[in-house]
């Protein structure tokens, strides 16, 4: 348990700093979270894609996580449709519970129960996901946001943000194995390096905006227990009909427990979608994984 914990502290450390620099400067958080989008994720996207090997395995990875991420799209639709949401409340809610933390969250979490084994496919996962929250996760954003005043396309939305193109470039050097060279590569990881720690400190800084009075206490609760208590759950069951090792399907479940990716709010933030609803889902969620992803540990393990 120590050893999880473990994991967390640096997590928290960033959204704290996040958090507090907020509350003592006062900043104007949406050009942060533009320059995150726009200039830093592309670099990233390329770096995951282009550095790891691309294998049959991500095939069945990529059913499972399309799987997995609609089956929770279609359940968010349908609590939306019988509490007669609108469109900008069902987005955030699938922003806050179909897309997972499996980064800097979840991949260190299979490092340290699984060892190097399965650290390699929670790397898999992780790139996978990139490339789901870059395209669908931008799509609901958009959809459900009003940036700027006015209603933006979520197809236009997806095409113009250049996170797509560089995941996709990374797979064609991937591919075709293409070197960029040691200048390159070095200045595609110092941005890369820094786009996930900046990405976190634009939740903490989120988070300091809101306050306890403005809670959507019934709203979180439905995308806690979809992300931490459904999620685990769809995974067993897309799991079982997967011709895959044991120790890959408990990751698959394990990482579907994590709580909501940090990503979703700079995408919130963005576009407008309900920012404080999507945080403080992301904050709550990963509080609670605390006492969730041990006890699930404990009964797939």
């Amino acid at each position: 348990m120590m050893e999880f914990l473990g994991v967390l502290i640096p997590i928290f450390g960033v959204f704290a700093l996040g958090f507090v620099g907020q509350k003592v400067w006062k900043f104007d958080i949406k050009p942060i979270s533009t320059v995150a989008i726009y200039l830093m994720s592309p670099f990233l996207a390329f770096r995951t894609f282009y550095e790891n090997e691309i294998t049959l395995d991500y095939v069945y990875l990529s059913i499972y996580l399309a799987g997995l991420c609609l089956i929770s799209i279609i359940f968010c639709y349908l609590l939306g449709m019988m509490r007669k949401w609108e469109s900008d409340k069902t987005s955030s809610m699938i922003l806050s519970s179909a897309f997972m933390n499996n980064g800097n969250y979840g991949a260190p979490l299979v490092l340290l129960i699984f060892g190097e084994e399965g650290f390699h496919y929670a790397v898999i996962l992780m790139v996978l996901q990139q490339l789901i929250m870059c395209t669908v996760g931008i799509y609901y954003a958009a959809k459900g946001g009003d940036a700027g005043g006015k209603k933006v396309s979520p197809i236009k939305a997806v095409i113009k943000v250049p996170i797509v193109y560089g995941a996709l470039l990374g797979i064609v050097f991937n591919l075709i194995s293409i070197p960029i060279g040691d200048r390159i590569s070095t200045a595609v990881d110092m941005v890369a390096d820094a786009t996930i720690p900046t990405v976190m400190i634009v939740l903490g800084m989120q988070l300091a905006n809101i306050t306890l009075k403005k809670l959507e206490y019934t709203d979180l609760s439905i995308a806690l227990v979809i992300k931490l208590a459904l999620a685990p759950a769809i995974a067993y069951l897309i799991t079982s009909f997967l011709p895959m090792d044991e120790m890959v399907k408990q990751i698959m479940i394990i990482t579907a427990a994590t709580p909501t990716a940090a990503n979703t709010t700079i995408y919130a933030l963005q576009f407008n979608t309900r920012p404080g609803f999507v945080s403080s889902a992301t904050l709550l969620s990963t509080l609670f994984s605390i006492m969730t992803i041990p006890v699930l540990m404990w009964i797939i393990l």
